[in-house]
């Protein structure tokens, strides 16, 4: 079993203990909002054309959208802490334009789909980019593409298939870097190559983005509640629905759920998820030496090859934000905050993070936090509705929903509204995947998944019996 290049040149531990003394255990893009608005929790009785539970990505582009469809629809969105302040406020501000969580994700599940799919997941990053200038929302967004670097030898392969299937679908947008273009690009002593997607990706601001997202919403009339728990959705017979909370509830005529990783308000999904937790670190702002050493003047947005992945980017004042690899399931599928401190994944990953940028040696880092990411079987959203039609869901984004999301409350509004369209007729959007079994089986299959995932890394990507038998039964992972 071979080792990889984080093993082959591992910085001084000294320089691992020095990064990480002084780091506040926080989230940088909610620390660094300005003037976030103080909002009360639900109170008394409410009525509402449209009722949404939660205050995240999901949530808030379901209240925008729905009220451009319909400007005179009531809608109120129901947050059970403050809006952004879960995944949509952690994330690594990575705005995809798929919407499948990768062309090869789609391949494998839809592949008389996968076309379509990609087509509709890059106008979704283009209606997406169109509205952040009509409502002028300011939260650091740039179209600058993604990188996705070659870190081992067996990973060059893997740069030549996808470079041959984009000219064979007539898509100049990819472009292949060596390695020497790629250090020239970015300056890591670990690249071996990469391609350039210049179309796919945008970076920005993940709290600016749910802030400035319910601003719009608040404009355009949606009642926002902070603090307001859902305890439970009620359909009685005939129509409508009651969404309760401690001290209040609405009655609406319908309700879309947006609650992500946590336990879902309808039975049928209470198995569809898993929380995995994801680790990041951001560093203190670099210098202008600092910055010039590692070049890097396309601000893309970098992930590297290996399974286990690291994802990278550089925020508006020159931090690097750098997360992932050591993804982590705990037992029971419980979210607690608890879980958002451990210690030896930020140490791995400052280990990881001067072994790619040494000449970094000497930066610290600001920030640690973590979060949970809400992980399904197709590693993609699913979509449906309950309750007679009442309830329209979307949850399994599975790490890539900050563009993903946009599209999500199309389908449920489509859904709500009883609209045919290419969205709804699309397979992904009619079928559920596989729920993840319950514990103690959930535990023994997510983790000797992971475990296979990083033999894979250390034996030039072979894929063991394990992740060979997931994958024909359609329940592989191939970041």
């Amino acid at each position: 079993m071979g080792t990889t290049v984080f093993e082959r040149q591992q910085p001084a531990a000294s320089t691992i203990r020095q990064s990480l003394m002084d780091t506040r255990h926080g989230v940088f893009w909610l620390d660094d909002l300005a003037d976030v608005p103080t909002r009360e929790p639900l109170t008394g009785a409410h009525t509402a054309d449209l009722a949404i539970v939660g205050g995240g990505y999901s949530g808030l582009w379901t209240a925008v959208l729905a009220k451009r469809r319909n400007p005179a629809a009531r809608v109120v969105l129901l947050e059970a802490r403050t809006v952004g302040w879960a995944a949509s406020g952690r994330n690594g501000g990575f705005c995809e334009a798929s919407i499948t969580h990768g062309r090869e994700n789609a391949v494998s599940r839809w592949p008389e789909e996968a076309a379509v799919l990609e087509r509709l997941g890059l106008q979704n990053l283009d209606a997406f980019e169109s509205d952040v200038a009509e409502w002028d929302i300011r939260a650091d967004f740039e179209r600058t593409g993604a990188l996705a670097v070659a870190i081992e030898p067996h990973e060059l392969a893997w740069l030549q298939e996808q470079k041959a299937e984009a000219v064979a679908e007539g898509d100049d947008t990819i472009i292949l870097l060596d390695e020497a273009q790629t250090r020239a690009a970015v300056g890591s002593p670990t690249y071996l190559g990469a391609t350039w997607d210049t179309r796919g990706c945008a970076m920005l601001h993940p709290g600016k983005m749910a802030a400035e997202l319910a601003r719009v919403a608040e404009d355009l009339g949606v009642e926002i509640f902070e603090h307001s728990l859902v305890k439970n959705v009620e359909t009685p017979d005939g129509a409508g629905a009651v969404v309760r909370t401690a001290a209040g509830s609405v009655t609406a005529a319908q309700v879309a759920l947006g609650t992500n990783v946590y336990p879902s308000l309808l039975g049928r999904n209470r198995l569809m998820t898993v929380p995995v937790y994801d680790y990041v670190l951001m560093t203190e702002p670099l210098s202008d030496d600092q910055l010039a050493s590692i070049g890097w003047q396309d601000r893309q947005g970098i992930a590297d090859m290996a399974n286990q992945f690291h994802y990278y980017r550089l925020t508006a004042d020159n931090r690097i934000l750098w997360g992932g690899y050591d993804a982590v399931y705990h037992y029971g599928r419980k979210v607690r905050a608890q879980y958002e401190e451990r210690p030896s994944t930020y140490e791995l990953l400052a280990s990881h993070f001067f072994t790619t940028f040494p000449q970094l040696a000497g930066l610290r880092f600001s920030h640690r936090w973590a979060g949970a990411i809400d992980t399904s079987t197709q590693f993609c959203a699913f979509y449906g509705l309950a309750r007679g039609g009442r309830v329209a869901y979307s949850a399994g984004y599975t790490g890539l929903g900050v563009g993903a999301t946009r599209f999500g409350a199309e389908v449920m509004l489509d859904l709500l509204e009883g609209r045919e369209t290419e969205r709804t007729a699309l397979e992904m959007v009619r079928r559920r995947p596989l729920p993840f079994p319950p514990e103690p089986a959930a535990a023994i299959g997510i983790n000797a998944t992971r475990w296979s995932l990083n033999r894979a890394d250390h034996n030039a990507g072979k894929r063991n019996v394990l992740l060979r038998t997931l994958d024909a039964l359609g329940l592989g992972f191939d970041s």
